[in-house]
């Protein structure tokens, strides 16, 4: 008979050496965050302390509650949803293309739905976002397509993309400035908006983008399994039970009706979707299941920082959260461009 060792309890298993990291980056990120909310609310022409911002977001009665309330809490609140959209629609992009470079502004989608905008104002007299918000929509749509079949479609390279929406992007945007110097008229109600600024947000706006923001935030996370599924091929995709082509359709409209909304909004403001997922990539792999949620968070608070920072830079005038973004967003698109390849991981 042969004598065995009697059996030892098994340990539980070890966390991965990444789960700790990630879950200081998502606190990290929260805190961010917040601490981003918390200056948009009380940063401004009459700065304010946090405990008077406080004292005039939850007391009716407070000397700051008017300008908590009526100037500084809507603008938040839409720096808050084009930021969680511009950087949902910029991973879902890139998981779309397999191109680390793809960016809803930088390819042209956002100059897209700023040009069905512009069009719209200066032809049609549009002046509210009801109506700009589906023109916004018909002319992202129409470029995110075109930039798609232009580009190669699923063989479509880094280079490729970034060429066909180099050219979109400029042609879009002369046609742009080019509306705004023949029609004078409407050149004061698009100035402002065309170079992407968060000064201008009303109650009314936020409570309209708001459906769609959070529609096309719902949609981002249900493409996540598909999307990491085509990421593996398409033959990997189908005998995990994913749909390529329904993917692709189904990105498509998610990425025009987050850009849209944000842009019609607010106008076209881009970088916002290139910097967050790469930065988040890092810390979280290219899973989707994790890299959106950590997009979710980190977008919006980066919108909100760039717009604090516009309005401390050149007081007592401010700079428009589009401009700021340029500024920051240009060294780094440069970097990614130059840094050699290493995939979407």
């Amino acid at each position: 008979m042969l004598l065995t060792k009697p059996p030892v309890a098994e340990s539980p298993p070890a966390a991965r050496p990444g789960a700790a990291w990630q879950a200081a980056g998502l606190t990290g990120a929260v805190l961010f965050l917040l601490a981003a909310i918390a200056l948009s609310l009380a940063v401004g022409a009459k700065p304010l302390s946090l405990a008077q911002a406080w004292d005039g977001l939850v007391h009716g009665d407070s000397a700051a509650y008017t300008i908590v309330h009526d100037m500084r809490l809507p603008r938040t609140l839409l720096g808050l949803l084009a930021g969680t959209a511009l950087g949902l629609g910029g991973a879902v992009m890139q998981a779309l293309t397999r191109n680390p470079l793809a960016d809803p502004g930088i390819l042209g989608i956002n100059a897209g739905a700023a040009a069905a905008v512009v069009s719209a104002i200066s032809f049609l007299g549009v002046t509210s976002f009801t109506g700009f918000v589906w023109f916004a929509f018909a002319g992202a749509g129409a470029v995110a397509v075109l930039l798609y079949a232009v580009g190669g479609g699923r063989g479509a390279t880094p280079a490729r993309l970034a060429l066909a929406g180099s050219a979109l992007n400029a042609a879009l945007f002369s046609y742009v400035n080019a509306v705004q110097l023949l029609d004078t008229a409407s050149l004061d109600r698009m100035r402002f908006w065309t170079v992407g600024s968060l000064a201008a947000a009303q109650d009314y706006t936020v409570v309209r983008v708001a459906p769609f923001v959070l529609a096309g935030l719902v949609a981002a996370l249900l493409l996540a399994r598909p999307l990491n599924a085509m990421a593996m091929g398409e033959d990997a995709a189908r005998a995990l039970g994913a749909d390529p082509r329904r993917a692709r359709i189904a990105a498509i409209v998610t990425v025009t009706l987050l850009c849209g909304a944000a842009t019609a909004a607010c106008g076209p403001i881009i970088f916002v979707g290139l910097m967050v997922p790469h930065l988040v990539r890092a810390l979280t792999g290219p899973d989707l299941r994790r890299l959106l949620p950590y997009c979710a968070v980190l977008s919006p608070a980066l919108m909100l920082a760039a717009d604090v920072l516009g309005r401390v830079v050149v007081r007592p005038s401010e700079l428009q959260v589009g401009i700021v973004m340029v500024v920051a967003g240009g060294p780094v698109f440069l970097y990614f461009v130059r840094r050699p390849r290493r995939g979407m991981s």
